[in-house]
């Protein structure tokens, strides 16, 4: 029996230690408040901590989950939405389920809600799955590029982006970081906290640029080869040998000035109170703009910078952390203007600093300026040049904290400046489609230039507008604008695609002057292409199929039962009109190229070949974009078509033969709301080779002097 019991003993010994060593019982055993308080793992928060085992309460401060392996803090998760307010292509935000760890290091990211139209509708989620899963692993101390030329810039991660799907990745971007870095700062040992100090506004006194430059409000790095060779320590001599390369011994290797002109005293002095002005205006709140001064041999800008981009030489940190830099490109419609004498200098460049970046210009910050240069044939190195800037503290007052964290900081200012040169080209373009408009009378007595000009912007608007530009026009925007109206209307959403603004605007202003017919003859690409093939069915000599009248009339009738039926559903479920609206092969052509899946490829290929025998098919009996256009342009201010007395009765010969999509009624006069204003009409009138006229009042004028003779006769 004793042996017994102690053999019962050693066993109740062995099981209370295994019990004590596993993992529950430390959970509880270390921290009961924390057992109390723990919750259990979902799904989405396991698959981006795996090795979780608890997760905590939600932060009373702001709205982070603490994540935990036993006692062990793993890092955070939290939804984007509760920190940024970015607005997509799609009028709203894209919310995202974000881990960092307590490096600053993204652990896995979740899309939970989304309503991209190029992701549901189009190239499906895939791509956008793809793209935020580049963000994992990746610390957001680095500065974060996407679709770089060059990626030989160290601390640096580079991204890949999704075509045709540019203004969304741009804002998914921009959540993901703001939203990181925010709650970075607020959780995270080694990332500085948000500030409550600003600028002065009213701190100004006129200064010499020597008074800036002494005083610290400008700061000035300088580097002699000599020196900047000794910084490298003859650490490698293809570095040494790139220095020697770029500068002489007496030059200095390294000479920048950097100025933070959007401070009053510093901006006022240099600038000049205009010049000051006119930078605010191309600055949002929050937002700074550097300027960078370049005197020595190494600038920092390479000769094959482009304006608007992100410098690959040049970058900034604080507290550890990346500072976005960009070029707003300041100097590209006006020459430098200063207030003050400057020094000669090689390079000047103004660069935005977001307001969603976190960076404070009361804190310490470093600048750095890289160079590349050849380790071996296969290797390229890079060493960083960097110095420590610290404004001075007269610059800054204190200013109660802000609560609220998720100040909304619009891109559409962002997406504008990015896509300059198209808004230029596509404005040059309508303001030439705008005077041929108004000289379209002049114009048409020329028919071959008239048919050139035709075919020269037909193309351009199929390769520029449509494929380069993405520009289509589409009935899911006369929706969403409805839509906009009923629920609150934010211009913002319209301003993300300025080409698609911009092309709103002027087909707006322009249905009340010359109808619909500018739009859908002269600015729509899949309109464009359907005329493209039926030039290829005249060259091949197929013969058009003439649709009857009566059948035309109720046929045209389809397109506006579409619209009012697409309209009508929006207004109950979006994404199901969305779905609808693929009875315009817009997505399928342009969109996406025809790279689809095969029923969408088919149902576009199917609306192009019918142009082969019945000119515009879809445009006259389908498209409940141009059905909404009709309605709105059907009385035209400006009538420009001019009819003669004979068209009609008895000339019909544009309404059978030269109107390819039967927008002539029978009296002869124009059906504004189907006119395509392809100016065939006008040219069969301006010449008198073409138009028959002349030859029915030359034959009338005949019969009556035939009467006439025939009445001498009789008489005589």
């Amino acid at each position: 029996m004793p042996l017994n019991r102690s053999y019962h003993l050693k066993i109740r010994v062995v099981f209370t230690l295994i019990f004590m060593l596993t993992p529950s019982f430390f959970t509880h055993a270390f921290n009961a408040s924390d057992s109390q308080n723990a919750t259990s793992i979902s799904e989405d928060i396991a698959q981006i901590f795996p090795r979780a085992t608890r997760v905590g309460p939600v932060d009373k401060d702001i709205a982070v989950t603490p994540v935990y392996q036993l006692n062990e803090l793993l890092g955070y998760v939290f939804e984007s939405d509760d920190f940024t307010h970015f607005i997509a292509f799609s009028g709203q935000t894209v919310n995202i389920l974000i881990g960092i760890d307590t490096q600053g290091v993204i652990t896995g990211l979740k899309i939970l809600n989304h309503h991209e139209p190029i992701f549901l509708h189009g190239l499906g989620e895939q791509p956008l799955f793809r793209f935020i899963k580049q963000y994992q692993g990746h610390s957001i101390k680095k500065r974060f590029i996407i679709n770089a030329r060059d990626k030989t810039t160290l601390d640096t991660t580079y991204l890949d982006g999704i075509t045709r799907a540019t203004i969304s990745v741009l804002v998914i971007n921009d959540t993901i970081i703001a939203s990181a870095l925010k709650v970075a700062r607020e959780k995270l040992s080694g990332f500085l906290a948000p500030s409550n100090i600003t600028v002065n506004p009213n701190f100004y006194e006129a200064l010499t640029f020597e008074q800036l430059v002494n005083q610290g409000y400008i700061h000035y790095w300088q580097l002699t080869r000599k020196q900047a060779i000794a910084e490298t320590d003859n650490s490698s001599s293809a570095l040494v040998n790139e220095i020697n390369e770029v500068s002489d011994e007496d030059d200095n290797y390294i000479e920048l000035y950097f100025a933070f002109v959007n401070i009053p005293i510093i901006g006022k002095n240099l600038l000049g109170e205009q010049e000051y002005h006119r930078l605010l205006e191309s600055l949002k709140p929050g937002e700074h703009a550097l300027m960078v001064f370049n005197r020595g041999s190494y600038s920092f800008v390479s000769e094959n910078f482009i304006p608007q981009t992100v410098p690959n030489r040049l970058s900034a940190t604080q507290g550890e952390l990346p500072v976005d830099i960009r070029d707003i490109d300041f100097y590209s419609y006006y020459d430098p203007y200063f207030a003050l004498t400057l020094p000669s200098f090689n390079d000047i460049k103004v660069f935005r600093i977001k307001s969603q970046s976190g960076f404070e210009l009361n804190n310490a910050f470093s600048l750095s300026l890289n160079v590349s240069y050849n380790q071996s044939f296969l290797s390229k190195q890079q060493h960083n040049f960097s110095t420590k800037i610290t404004l001075p503290d007269a610059l800054f007052i204190h200013q109660e904290p802000k609560e609220n964290l998720t100040a909304q900081s619009p891109l559409w200012v962002k997406v504008w400046l990015s896509r300059s040169t198209e808004i230029i080209i596509l404005g040059i373009y309508l303001t030439f489609l705008s005077l041929l408009f108004i000289k379209q009378e002049t114009l048409a007595k020329n028919a071959k230039t008239t048919h050139k000009i035709r075919f020269i912007s037909l193309l351009f608007v199929v390769i520029f507008i449509g494929y380069y530009t993405q520009g289509q026009l589409s009935v899911v925007n006369i929706y969403t604008l409805l839509l906009s109206l009923y629920k609150g209307f934010n211009i913002e959403v319209f301003l993300l695609d300025p080409i698609i603004f911009v092309l709103w605007v002027f087909v707006f202003i322009t249905l009340f002057l010359w109808g619909r017919g500018l739009f859908c003859g002269w600015l729509c690409p899949f309109g464009a292409l359907q005329e493209f093939v039926t030039l290829i069915a005249n060259k091949l000599k197929i013969k058009q199929f003439k649709i009857k009248p009566q059948h035309h009339k109720i046929a045209q009738k389809i397109k506006y039962l579409a619209l009012f039926i697409l309209v009508g559903i929006s207004f109950y479920s979006l994404t199901l009109a969305e779905k609808l609206a693929e009875i315009e092969p817009f997505k399928t052509s342009i969109t996406l190229s025809f790279i689809r899946y095969w029923p969408f490829v088919l149902y576009a290929i199917i609306l192009l070949a019918l142009s082969l025998k019945i000119h515009k098919f879809y445009c006259r009996y389908l498209c409940p974009l141009g059905a909404g256009l009709a309605i709105l342009g059907r009385f035209p201010l400006l009538k420009k078509l001019r009819r003669r007395e004979e068209c009609g009765s008895p000339c019909h010969l544009c309404r059978t033969k030269k109107c390819g999509i039967d927008a002539i009624n029978i009296d002869g006069s124009i059906d504004y709301g189907e006119c395509i204003q392809c100016l065939e009409c006008l040219v069969t009138i301006e010449s008198p080779q073409l138009c028959v006229v002349n030859k029915y009042s030359n034959k009338a004028t005949r019969t009556k002097k035939t009467s006439k003779a025939l009445d001498i006769k009789v008489m005589n």
